[in-house]
């Protein structure tokens, strides 16, 4: 059986823990070990697109680092309970024009026992950015 440790219940020690491994995995930018850390059956609902399985994280991901070049993330603990953790992030990228951007939002998720993720509700707001402007 899959296990992405480490497992609810969280602590705020282990939440902090599955964010930092969210944002290495984000910023790894490679869709299949991302798509990993969710349930084969995963729910996402990202800014207006709604996203059902692994197969559809991987094409999602694909889809967004070709349009988003030089993608920086950065995530933020903001709450948790036993199986869910709630996170502030924001992440700059460059559009294929070369506009820079700069995205900030929050996300809810909700764990398996396992560990896995098996919902993902992310709200995003972006702003073009100069690029002596970044922070990331």
């Amino acid at each position: 059986m899959e296990q992405k440790h480490p497992l609810p219940p969280f602590t705020a020690e282990t939440a902090k823990q599955k964010i930092q491994m969210a944002e290495n995995a984000w910023n790894s930018k490679n869709p299949e070990k991302v798509s990993l850390a969710y349930t084969i059956d995963s729910e996402w609902r990202n800014r207006n697109e709604f996203i059902n399985g692994r197969a559809e994280i991987v094409a999602f991901l694909k889809r967004k680092w070709d349009n988003e070049i030089n993608y920086k993330l950065k995530k933020e603990y903001w709450a948790h309970t036993e199986n869910r953790i709630a996170v502030r992030f924001e992440y700059e990228y460059q559009d294929q024009k070369g506009q820079w951007w700069r995205a900030y939002g929050n996300e809810n998720w909700e764990f398996d026992e396992n560990g896995l993720m098996k919902k993902r509700f992310a709200s995003i707001n972006d702003l073009a950015i100069d690029e002596n402007e970044r922070k990331l």
